[in-house]
């Protein structure tokens, strides 16, 4: 292990300012390939299209119709919100083209907010192994300026390299940004994509526990949405298969579970793990891939870890007053629940609960997203930085997607807290977040995972098709499969 230790502080002379409050978007119109600073073109949103090169709408899709429009259910019977009635761009529709202007536009994105994703993906970028990776104690070396970011180090076990690459090519894909059409980009993308492939195992693990196996299995799934390139096609699903494969049932041999580190054990339902194991099954169904009944699994999980945590559910009825929470784990043979409600320390994982309603179709309305999300709200409202930046990733997807009033006030927060705490001088930092006191178990990780989270955060308003709150245009919801857990 690398011991972590703390960034220099930012060049005060060199400090860089960016534009935070405007609401109208600047756009690159980027060469390919090209690290030049490209002309600026001022567009009042909303608007209809871009004027980037690489960001008109593509005939490859972004995330298949027939996996997401045909059937909410998707693959054997899992109730999939996101991407429902998606149209031919599916789920990730919005991420380029007329429709991320569009988003950016209707759901309170800003000038600022894109300048700060961009920057992340530029420090991504210049931070890039030769071979493709994102190495979390070398990958300082990478980069020419200095001084030089810190190294992170490898906690809890398990291939953090493989996480922090997946997670890397994430954001470029959550951008817009895939391997195959021209941009600034498309080669950093490829190489971090060839690097995961290649360092596939022959039965399609990445890495070695279900963390790092949920973000690289998303990350491959997405890229083949996104691309439609044939030689994903099969990683993709080989990962999904053992996601399935380490997915707990229950011990009377009925319905799925959720995850543990590593084997099933229907003593143990991590839900951390399990969130980024349901989060590689939605985007695994947005590429067309077979999910098997894992989001159904999934889908029982949620509902009895659930009612475990919250003996008292009957009673709640107020959808704005009422709070439940979700454990850290959950025994699913004793109903013993691990964690405690309101720590901000990284065991209350509501966040991961409230995410998994929205995954497996619970809209705004439904009394436990609700007050899943009237918990978050009270108890995990990211005010200032440095925060529990894990809780901000997840909570940012979930109240996006119930929309309203929350969402309205959350982003309004978030955002510009996001923006201003980026770093923003000309050395190596400049683009990325610090880590110091963002709290949860793992972020010694460190500088990578932390820019990780507060991009994809900022991706929001685009990364995914909002079809959960009333801001969205989701489907109507359909029934259940006759065979799967009945709600109460």
């Amino acid at each position: 292990n690398v011991t972590s230790i703390d960034p220099p502080p930012p060049r005060p002379l060199e400090k860089i300012e960016r534009d935070i409050e405007e609401t109208d978007l600047a756009l690159d119109i980027d060469a390919p390939e090209s690290d030049k600073v490209s002309p600026i073109s001022e567009l009042d949103v909303p608007v209809e299209e871009y004027s980037r090169e690489e960001d008109i709408e593509s005939e490859v899709p972004k995330g298949r119709e027939e996996a997401v429009a045909d059937s909410e259910m998707g693959g054997e019977g899992a109730f999939m919100a996101i991407g429902a009635g998606g149209g031919a761009s599916g789920m990730f529709g919005s991420r380029s083209g007329g429709g991320k202007k569009r988003a950016l536009g209707r759901f309170g994105g800003s000038k600022g907010s894109e300048n700060a994703v961009d920057a992340a993906l530029r420090w991504f970028k210049k931070h890039q192994g030769p071979d493709g990776q994102w190495n979390v104690t070398s990958y300082p070396t990478n980069c020419t300026e200095n001084p030089k970011c810190e190294p992170g180090a490898h906690a809890h076990g398990g291939d953090a390299n493989m996480a922090c690459t997946g997670y890397a090519v994430l954001c470029f894909l959550g951008a817009g940004y895939d391997h195959r059409m021209p941009s600034k980009y498309k080669a950093t993308v490829k190489k971090g994509i060839d690097w995961i492939v290649a360092n596939q195992k022959g039965d399609g693990l990445l890495g070695e526990r279900n963390y790092e196996l949920g973000v690289a299995a998303m990350c491959l799934a997405e890229a083949y949405a996104m691309s439609n390139d044939p030689a994903l096609k099969d990683p993709a699903q080989k990962a999904i298969n053992v996601i399935l494969q380490r997915q707990t049932k229950e011990a009377n041999g009925g319905y799925g579970l959720a995850w543990d580190y590593v084997a099933p054990n229907p003593s143990r339902n991590d839900s951390s793990v399990s969130g980024w194991c349901v989060m590689a099954l939605k985007s695994a169904m947005g590429a067309g891939l077979s999910v098997g009944d894992g989001m159904t699994g999934a889908k029982n999980w949620l509902k009895k870890c659930w009612e475990a945590a919250n003996p008292d559910f009957k009673n709640l009825k107020d959808p704005y007053k009422d709070l439940s929470w979700f454990p850290y784990c959950w025994d699913s043979l004793t109903g013993k629940c691990d964690g405690t409600r309101g720590s901000d320390a990284g065991h209350d994982l509501t966040p991961v609960g409230a995410l998994v309603a929205v995954f497996t179709g619970h809209h705004q309305g439904d009394i436990m997203l609700e007050t899943l999300l009237n918990h978050v709200m009270k108890f995990q409202f990211p005010a200032t930085y440095p925060c529990n930046t894990y809780y901000m990733y997840y909570n940012t997807l979930s109240v996006f997607q119930a929309g309203g009033d929350r969402w309205k006030k959350w982003n309004d927060t978030c955002r510009d807290m996001l923006v201003n705490s980026q770093r923003k001088s000309q050395d190596c930092f400049d683009g990325s977040w610090d880590f110091t006191g963002t709290k949860f178990p793992g972020h010694e990780v460190g500088r990578l995972l932390s820019t990780a989270y507060c991009c994809l955060s900022l991706e929001v308003y685009y990364r995914y098709v909002q079809v959960a709150g009333k801001d969205g245009k989701g489907a109507a919801k359909k029934e259940a499969p006759k065979d799967a857990p009945a709600e109460k």
